[in-house]
C-alpha cells in the first residue's frame, strides 16, 4: 500500500483529528501547507502555538478569550438583566452576527450525554445558579441545539433556575428561512407549529 514520507503522513493524521476532516480533506490541506513558504506555514504554526498558550476561557461565562473577564463580560453598555445560556463558546458568534442581542451569555461547554459520561453535574449549573442569584438577571434565554442532548439540557437549566422567579425562555425553533416545507422532518414540522407567531397588519 502506498504511503506519503514520514513527516507528511504524521501532518495529514493530525489534521484527520480536527472535527469533518476526512482522508481526503486532511491531505488537500497538508499539501496546501507544503505549498505555502516557509514564512506563512510558520506563521501557521505560530498562531496555533500563541492560540493554546494564551486562550482561556473566562471566569465569568467560560467563553474563549485572552483576557479575564472577556469583552462581553466587561463591556458596560450589554444589559445585565438578559442572560443568554449556550452550549459551545463558538455559538456566542452566531448570535452576535444578527446584532439583535445585547445581554451577558453564559457556556455551557456542552450537553447532557450520558454516553459521553456527561450528566448533570458536569454541565455546571451550580455556576449558572450562582451567577443568576449574584446579579440582576430578569430573564434567561436557553439557546441550546434543538437536539435530544439540547432538549433534555433545556429542560434541566429550566428546572435549576425555576426557584428564582425569573423569566425562562427558549430560542425559536421551526423551519430555515428560504426552505421547502416539503423538505422538513417531523422534529422541525412540529416546532415551527409551535412556535408560530400571530401575523398583523
Amino acid at each position: 500500500m502506498f504511503e506519503f514520507a514520514g513527516p507528511l503522513n504524521g501532518l495529514i493524521d493530525q489534521l484527520r483529528k480536527i472535527p469533518g476532516v476526512g482522508a481526503k480533506t486532511a491531505q488537500r490541506m497538508a499539501f496546501h501547507i507544503i505549498a505555502m513558504s516557509e514564512e506563512e506555514a510558520f506563521s501557521l504554526a505560530e498562531s496555533i502555538r500563541q492560540v493554546k498558550s494564551r486562550i482561556f476561557t473566562c471566569s465569568r461565562c467560560n467563553a474563549i478569550t485572552d483576557v479575564d473577564p472577556c469583552a462581553i463580560c466587561s463591556d458596560p453598555t450589554r444589559s445585565d438583566e438578559v442572560l443568554c445560556v449556550v452550549e459551545e463558546a463558538f455559538d456566542i458568534a452566531a448570535i452576535e452576527k444578527t446584532g439583535v442581542f445585547h445581554g451577558r451569555y453564559y457556556v455551557l461547554t456542552g450537553t447532557l450525554s450520558p454516553l459521553k459520561g456527561r450528566g448533570p453535574d458536569e454541565l455546571g449549573l451550580d455556576r449558572l445558579a450562582d451567577r443568576v442569584a449574584s446579579s440582576p438577571v430578569k430573564e434567561v434565554i436557553i439557546a441550546t441545539n434543538p437536539t435530544v442532548e439540547g432538549e433534555a439540557t433545556a429542560v434541566l437549566i429550566m428546572k435549576a433556575l425555576s426557584r428564582f422567579g425569573i423569566k425562562i425562555s427558549r430560542i425559536a425553533m421551526g423551519l430555515p428561512v428560504g426552505s421547502d416545507i416539503d423538505y422538513a422532518d417531523q422534529v422541525t414540522m412540529r416546532k415551527a407549529l409551535e412556535g408560530r407567531t400571530e401575523m398583523k397588519e
